[in-house]
């Protein structure tokens, strides 16, 4: 190429690079300017925020934070002079210290912690407040679910209101009026109380009309119920805060209460105060109301690999012992057959009789599961279901010690297998009773859960019973009562401790009627 023709090389060449590096270029400088306002928009900013910061942490004179008095100094510069006057009155008013103001922003971050920490217990409590009653929402509205074979158990009130339902409660009982009952057989009775006794019209044999409460469920209820008297009647009323000339319950105003409790409904009280005259009292009348039931445990229960083996302690008696296992024949072997016999004999005294009917009833029904012990020792129950309950070498049994006098039916026998405890008798008693009472007691002093219930499965068929002058005083004691209880009702016993006298009214009323014929 010649150098004439540079100058067109150029043009074509140089031209068209500057051509394209000319908008880089300008974006970059646009980039650049648009940067530079933005950074000086964000430090005007800054300063401003920081600015109204001061402004707004920094506490006027004339108004002191928390009323006290601010601090004053010589200002900065001021070598530690005495302030200048001019304030009103001649006040002195001088510039805040720096030890002022590091005072007066710490006891600002105190109260705001203060605050902080206050929000945050109540914002805690609201959530507590709010899962409980959520927990009782769920409760209810899985009450009213219905399901095949369930029946609905809360009726009358809101699904979504628990007050509205307990209200409900108090509406249905007889808190207010009375009900019409078809006899004096359905009258729920009260039971009146003071602050150490409590008083009762169904006593049975065991029971006084006067004694103390002896559950500890049952003093703390009563104490609760006074307490929650007291604190109403101490309470301002409603018109304003009371006066001083009001008079303050204390638990010796206290003279009696009333109490029942409807099963289905709630529990009553009336409590009697004396009022501040001699002759005024105050009534309040204060009523617990139940909930809706509640689901606590859905389980299956399996009984199939679960043996149970009958243990009988036996002393003679073998005419009873032939009844017994008629009974045993018909429930163990035919209808339930996963039952162990085993018999605890003490004597020698009619054991061959015992022994025949065991091995009748064995050649006859094909039964092999019984075991027959010999004791020569004397009779003892405990010391008779230890023995039986330590023969058994066989895995994981259950134990039902039994009389020879007891009928019982194989739906006592599930019973059985549902209800199940480990526990041991004393075998140190002789003679008649007290080895399931000991035993009980040892359930009660546990930590497990003690059901005491009838049974539709179970009977104690009637025989003489004889208190043997043998047995020490507390036994002797026991048997009698026992026997008592055994014999008769309160009223037929009452008919054979009177019947001198009644026989003797007859004998009266006889010669009446005859007197007026002739």
């Amino acid at each position: 190429m010649s150098r004439k023709d540079a100058p067109t090389f150029l043009n074509y060449v140089i031209l068209p690079t500057l051509l394209l590096r000319w908008p880089a270029v300008m974006l970059r400088r646009g980039l650049l300017a648009w940067l530079s306002r933005v950074g000086i928009l964000l430090v005007v900013v800054c300063c401003s925020l920081s600015l109204l910061y001061v402004m707004t942490c920094t506490p006027h004179v004339d108004e002191p934070l928390a009323g006290q008095p601010l601090p004053r100094g010589g200002g900065l510069g001021m070598g530690g002079g005495p302030s200048r006057p001019g304030g009103p009155g001649g006040a002195p008013i001088g510039p805040i210290g720096r030890e002022g103001y590091q005072a007066l922003l710490q006891e600002r971050e105190e109260q705001h912690r203060q605050n902080i920490a206050s929000l945050k217990k109540q914002i805690a409590q609201l959530k507590e407040a709010l899962q409980e009653r959520s927990e009782q929402l769920k409760g209810m509205q899985n009450s009213l679910e219905k399901t095949p074979g369930r029946i609905v158990v809360v009726e009358d009130h809101s699904r979504n209101d628990l007050q509205e339902f307990l209200r409900s409660q108090l509406n249905r009982a007889e808190a207010h009026a009375g009900v019409r009952l078809p006899s004096e057989y359905a009258v729920v009775p009260f039971e009146s109380f003071t602050l150490q006794r409590v008083y009762q019209l169904e006593m049975g044999l065991t029971r006084h009309p006067e004694e103390k409460p002896v559950r500890k469920d049952r003093r703390d209820e009563l104490a609760e119920v006074v307490e929650s008297a007291l604190h109403a009647l101490n309470a301002p009323s409603r018109a304003g805060e009371k006066t001083k000339a009001s008079k303050v319950y204390t638990p010796s105003d206290f003279i009696e209460g009333i109490t029942r409790t409807e099963k289905d409904k709630g529990t009553l009280y009336e409590l009697t105060f004396h009022g501040e005259q001699k002759q005024e009292f105050r009534r309040l009348v204060l009523f617990r109301p139940f909930g809706p039931l509640m689901k606590v445990k859905s389980e299956l229960v399996e009984t199939a690999n679960m043996p149970i083996n009958i243990v009988v302690p036996l002393s003679q008696r073998a005419d009873k012992f032939r009844q017994f296992m008629h009974n045993f024949r018909e429930v163990c072997m035919k209808q339930d057959g996963r039952v162990h016999l085993t018999v605890v004999y003490f004597g020698k005294d009619q054991i061959n009789e015992v022994k025949g009917t065991l091995e009748n009833t064995s050649r006859e029904m094909n039964f092999r599961n019984f075991t027959l012990i010999q004791l020569n020792e004397e009779f003892s129950r405990g010391r008779g279901l230890d023995v039986g309950a330590r023969a058994w070498k066989g895995g994981n049994v259950l134990l039902f010690f039994c009389d020879v006098d007891i009928f019982f039916t194989a739906d006592f026998l599930n019973t059985c297998r549902l209800n199940a405890q480990p526990g041991g008798f004393d075998v140190d008693i002789k003679g008649w009773g007290g080895e399931d009472v000991h035993l009980y007691r040892k359930y009660l002093h546990s930590n497990l859960l003690v059901v005491r219930a009838p049974s539709r499965g179970l009977f104690h068929l009637w025989h003489e019973k004889r208190c043997a002058d043998e047995l020490p005083p507390d036994q002797y004691k026991m048997c009698m009562q026992s026997k008592a209880m055994n014999e008769a009702s309160h009223g037929q016993l009452g008919m054979l401790l009177f019947r001198h006298e009644i026989e003797a009214h007859l004998r009266k009323q006889k010669q009446r009627s005859g007197a007026k014929k002739a």
